[in-house]
């Protein structure tokens, strides 16, 4: 047998964008390209069907390594994380032994929840009995004004223990700003000034702590776009840079106290580009004040995967929406990360949910050998470009926000609040309209679950026990998900469940197509739903859907059938079932004359048609 070996510049001719293009534009058939196939991103920026070298070329991106500055490509030159798991600590003792527990199941960072009230001592001393703080990253959330007290609590821990301070890990997570987006709580900005500032000076006995949060997590879980979230995270680290460094904070030192705690979406790529481009814009940041040092540029980053998009109903596929997310934030070269157990939405998180949550991670790392490579979406001209565009719409955020008073001022005015308001109030739209899926939820629902009964806790609530004065707009408490969920938590508590039958006759693509658009529609609100094989005679269907006790009769065809068969269905079913089109025939004027109400169809509000429905049947 002849052999033949392959050469790539002889067999594989370069191509030409141009080439490229009128290919596509010969297949399009007259088809505009703009509207087909640019991706017109929520963003603020659009993405294009395909990338070539041309499309890096300028970008300075491509040039950088890891572990220099500008960071874009990581902070370091290996692609380790730690995996944390959160803990919440009001007893002491009880969240001791939940640490010692997890840290022989894979976690090296714990991040533990405070009781304020104990806050002493012999509380740190009973929290982390037995564990090696050199060994495990520590990080610590209290009231805003117990950090500074428990920074010097701390260090004296650790010297008594006989610690090298400076192998000692981790962070105090005192962030004031993020208690006025959450809790609405109004204050001062010199007082706010005043408690970063001591808790920096507290810090100095803990060099390897970082003890000032910026938490846009809360901005993510709240709904915010991807580049929405970066550029107010870097304006939030911005003014407690100016605030530190006005006190008389030097500039390395402030630097090197703050951390970032960024949430993950479901965005895969562009997750991975915000990340990316979160290290160089800070950096640029950092440069700008004047450090002695490069290093004071880094930043130090932990990844939470979000819960906008988590789910009650169907919630195991809250697996596979963490696991992405998880996927994006190593990827991008995360320093540490807690992925969200998947029950988090109606239940206290068990020992099975927090298992497999620390699984995922260990799954990249053992398994799928995340942590071997460091920037491995580098070079890639579509992430590139992602990166490059998710910093141009974060920079001109931040520096509207830095011209117009700085983070403060956005957040005491509530026009941060509003912007993420707004955002949430669209996406919540989109998902209305499908035109944001959630599996399981608004397509594709599990027709048979009920959720009602497994419901064992309101929506989060803060246990900090500070003050609960208001004087501020907070950021909305919202998930993609709960307006279908309230929909259909309604249609289980209801004293009957609505049935909706299919009453499928005609063409026969048609009809199956049609009935399982259908039944899926229905089955969002939680409504029991028949399908059929078929029927001869419209007559034959409405009997059979009345013998079946049905509420709702759905009628699915095609739409040159629907002129004849749809007034023929509404007149057997004369008015005493909700009668259903299924589909947007080019006669729906002239049925909508003759009486005919209801179509549902691609482009209809799913949630509001169904409000509509719940709003007659539940009684």
């Amino acid at each position: 047998m002849a052999e033949k070996k392959l050469n790539l510049l002889a067999d594989f001719p370069a191509v030409t964008t141009e080439q490229w293009m009128a290919k596509i534009t010969a297949d399009l058939k007259g088809a505009d390209f703009n509207k087909k196939l640019v991706w017109k991103t929520n963003e603020g920026f659009n993405v294009m069907p395909f990338y070539r070298l041309e499309d890096v070329a300028n970008l300075k991106t491509t040039a950088s390594a890891p572990g220099e500055y500008p960071f874009v490509r990581g902070t370091k030159t290996d692609n380790e994380w730690r995996v944390r798991q959160d803990i919440d600590a009001t007893c002491a003792k009880t969240a001791n032994a939940k640490a010692l527990d997890v840290l022989d199941k894979g976690v090296d960072s714990l991040g533990f929840k405070l009781n304020k009230k104990e806050l002493g001592k012999e509380y740190i001393e009973t929290l982390l009995n037995g564990i090696c703080a050199e060994c495990v990253e520590l990080n610590f959330t209290v009231c805003i004004r117990k950090c500074a007290e428990l920074a010097g609590l701390l260090a004296d821990y650790l010297k008594a223990k006989g610690y090298d301070v400076e192998k000692v890990k981790g962070s105090i997570n005192c962030d004031p700003i993020n208690r006025m987006l959450l809790k609405g709580k109004k204050l001062d900005r010199a007082a706010v000034a005043e408690i970063v500032k001591a808790t920096v000076e507290a810090g100095r006995s803990l060099p390897g702590f970082r003890v000032i949060g910026v938490n846009s997590v809360s901005i993510n879980n709240a709904g915010a776009y991807c580049a929405q979230e970066l550029g107010y995270a870097l304006a939030w680290g911005a003014e407690y840079m100016t605030m530190l460094t006005e006190a008389g904070v030097d500039v390395d030192e402030a630097a090197k106290a703050i951390k970032f705690n960024m949430g993950i979406g479901g965005n895969y790529f562009m997750e991975i580009a915000k990340i990316r481009a979160a290290r160089m814009l800070w950096a640029m940041i950092v440069k700008a004040y004047g450090p002695k040092c490069d290093c004071a540029a880094k930043m130090r980053l932990h990844a939470e995967t979000s819960r906008f998009n988590m789910t009650i109903y169907d919630a195991h596929v809250n697996l596979l929406r963490s696991q992405t997310e998880a996927m994006s934030a190593t990827i991008a070269g995360v320093d540490s990360l807690t992925v969200t157990p998947f029950d988090v939405t109606y239940k206290v998180s068990d020992d099975f949910s927090e298992r497999i949550a620390r699984n995922q991670q260990l799954l990249l790392k053992e398994e799928s050998h995340f942590d071997k490579v460091t920037d491995p979406s580098a070079g890639s001209y579509y992430i590139e470009n992602l990166t490059a565009n998710i910093a141009d719409q974060a920079w001109k955020r931040f520096l509207e926000i830095t011209n117009n008073g700085g983070f403060f001022a956005a957040v005491e005015s509530g026009k941060v609040q509003e912007d993420i308001k707004a955002t949430a109030e669209k996406r919540l739209k989109d998902v209305s309209m499908r035109k944001e899926s959630i599996l399981g939820t608004n397509q594709f629902p599990n027709f048979k679950e009920t959720a009602n009964e497994k419901i064992a806790l309101d929506e989060c609530c803060c246990k900090c026990g500070c003050e609960t004065e208001t004087g501020l707009e907070a950021l909305p408490h919202v998930r993609a998900a709960q307006e279908f969920e309230a929909l259909r938590l309604a249609t289980e508590r209801a004293a009957k469940r609505p049935k909706a039958f299919m009453l499928t006759i005609g063409n026969l693509a048609m009809r199956l197509a049609r009935a399982q658009f259908s039944c899926n529609f229905f089955a969002c609100a939680g409504y029991e739903v028949i399908d059929n094989l078929g029927f001869d005679t419209v007559e034959a269907g409405v009997e059979a859907a009345r013998k079946a006790g049905a509420d709702i009769i759905v009628l699915c065809s095609s739409d040159d059938e629907y002129a004849e068969l749809a007034p023929a269905a509404f007149k057997a079913i004369g008015g005493k079932e909700i009668f259903v089109v299924a589909g947007a025939p080019a006669c729906m004027e002239e049925l909508k004359a003759a009486g005919i109400e209801n179509f549902i169809h691609v482009r209809v509000n799913v949630l509001d048609t169904l409000k509509s429905f719940n709003a007659q049947l539940l009684k």
